[in-house]
């Protein structure tokens, strides 16, 4: 099994992990990001390690390095449903109008979730 996905897998994981282990939250949130972005070193163009970056920033309320990482990962060309629904996630928290993001929402609907990747935390009232 190729390495990369090995380790996007085991990001996955952890990142699962977070939501049982609030204490660490912040460790966690540190080795996912510094876990990413070893695996951007590799492959610098991996979209996955990109959206996944993107979510982990978002979650972080690091709105703006979030967004940087998520237009990459859609300038590259992914197609990937999680890359589109954390471009309206991350949007929405930064204020945009509804216009602005809701075209990702409508192109998430007809997209398939890449196993490798994650969708940011969304919960409206908590910025």
């Amino acid at each position: 099994m190729n390495i990369i996905i090995k380790r996007l897998e085991n990001v996955k994981k952890l990142q699962a992990k977070r939501w049982e282990n609030e204490d660490h939250w912040d460790a966690i949130n540190d080795l996912l990001i510094r876990e990413l972005d070893e695996i951007l070193q590799i492959e610098p163009e991996n979209t996955s390690a990109l959206i996944n970056t993107g979510a982990v920033y978002s979650d972080m309320g690091e709105d703006e390095q979030a967004l940087a990482h998520l237009h990459r990962a859609l300038h590259l060309g992914s197609s990937d449903k999680n890359l589109f629904i954390n471009l309206a996630i991350v949007m929405a928290y930064m204020g945009k109008h509804p216009e602005e993001y809701h075209e990702y929402l409508e192109e998430a609907e007809d997209k398939t979730e890449d196993p490798l990747t994650f969708k940011a935390h969304f919960n409206p009232e908590s910025r």
